[in-house]
């Protein structure tokens, strides 16, 4: 079975003392790369599902000493290092204090999923500070794509963003077919993998109903679904445009308070992006003033349609997204910038890239004294300084 990128990266802090969280939207393969790494661990080892209910005796005892003991005989350690490997740990909240006590006073070393970062920032607090890692585990990137579907080898996993803007025709076109389809049905594992197109749409509807039927229910107190799936339905015309709350909060007749609350609620468990004002001191605004982009563009499409435009600066924006921080730029609408990633490099994305598009650009970014600046061409163009979505 094909391994994500991040498995490399978890892979290299397998041996250190701090606990690792995986985290990330429902379906992005997190046990799946969880049961690769444990598959892979040749010493001492456990693994437990949290979603099975017997599976948290082991871990009910308030004695943490007997919990030990009863951990090493399982799996006949003896005095060498544990691995714990935990599925769906946001079903035991109380776990964060046996994990922090094991590890302080045993050294074992914990591997764990979540399935929210909303819920997890309440479910590991300060008490952890210095003893986890946390990595969030996205859809495929492109990259990642075309390795799913065995058009690459591995070759260029970790490598960054290629800058290259000299591509030929030729190259482009290569993979310019895989980039459509990777634009319309998004990058949950499952759904790549997926060859017949009807499967390919009932497994993204499947998606989006386990949103609610988990993710909500169990890691909210909302108590009426439909407004939140209103504004959804609200937030896709909206994708890429910046929002405002006060128009939200009329449409749906829902105050401005519970409007916020519900935006970081679907930024906290990944199902959208709200990408901030670029500033260059730390940002402290909230989500009004934000641009929205959903983070699958399958998962956008399945739920209402956006012009190719919205699509494409979506997919760029889940792109990008995966080499550091997003910002945009914005003066009274006399200067944009559609992204400005790490506070150092602009990216304006067009369906065809000109010129005029490249001189404009670079008048923005100098005048913000940007480190470098890209257009970013759906289609095939020889402007100076373009690259290709396919090489991001």
């Amino acid at each position: 079975m094909k391994k994500r990128y991040l498995f490399n990266d978890l892979w290299k802090y397998l041996e250190h003392k701090n606990a690792l969280i995986i985290t990330g939207m429902r379906q992005v393969g997190k046990t799946t790369l969880m049961k690769q790494l444990y598959e892979q661990v040749n010493k001492p080892k456990l693994w437990y599902d949290f979603e099975n209910p017997l599976e948290l005796l082991h871990f009910e005892n308030i004695n943490y000493d007997a919990v030990y003991e009863a951990l090493k005989n399982e799996a006949g350690s003896g005095k060498e290092r544990l691995y714990v490997f935990i599925d769906e740990i946001q079903n035991f909240p109380e776990i964060t204090k046996i994990i922090k006590y094991l590890i302080d006073k045993y050294n074992i070393k914990f591997v764990v999923t979540g399935s929210s970062n909303y819920y997890l920032k309440n479910l590991f607090p300060e008490s952890l500070s210095g003893r986890k890692f946390l990595f969030v585990l996205q859809p495929l990137g492109f990259n990642e794509y075309l390795f799913f579907n065995n058009k690459i080898d591995n070759g260029r996993q970790g490598s960054g963003i290629n800058f290259i803007s000299s591509y030929s025709i030729l190259e482009y076109k290569k993979h310019e077919t895989d980039y459509y389809l990777y634009l319309e049905y998004g990058g949950f594992p499952e759904v790549v993998t997926t060859t017949d197109i009807i499967t390919k749409k009932l497994i993204l509807k499947n998606i989006f109903a386990s949103f609610f039927e988990k993710d909500i229910k169990i890691l909210s107190d909302i108590k009426d679904i439909r407004e939140l799936r209103d504004l959804i339905l609200l937030l896709v015309p909206r994708t890429g445009n910046i929002l405002d709350v006060t128009k939200l909060s009329n449409e749906l007749g829902v105050n401005r308070v519970k409007i916020y609350s519900y935006l970081e609620l679907l930024q906290g468990v990944f199902f959208i992006k709200l990408i901030p004002k670029f500033s260059k001191s730390i940002d402290r605004t909230i989500a009004g003033g934000r641009k929205v982009y959903f983070s699958d563009t399958g998962l956008l499409n399945i739920i209402g349609k956006v012009n190719n435009g919205q699509l494409f600066e979506n997919a760029v924006a889940n792109q990008l997204s995966n080499y550091g921080e997003l910002s945009f730029y914005n003066k009274r609408n006399t200067a944009e910038i559609d992204f400005i990633l790490n506070k150092e490099i602009a990216f304006e994305v067009k369906l065809k890239s000109s010129f005029s598009d490249l001189k404009k650009l670079e008048k923005n970014s100098s005048g913000l004294g940007l480190s470098g600046h890209y257009l970013v061409s759906k289609n095939f163009s020889e402007t100076e300084k373009t690259i290709f979505p396919m090489f991001i």
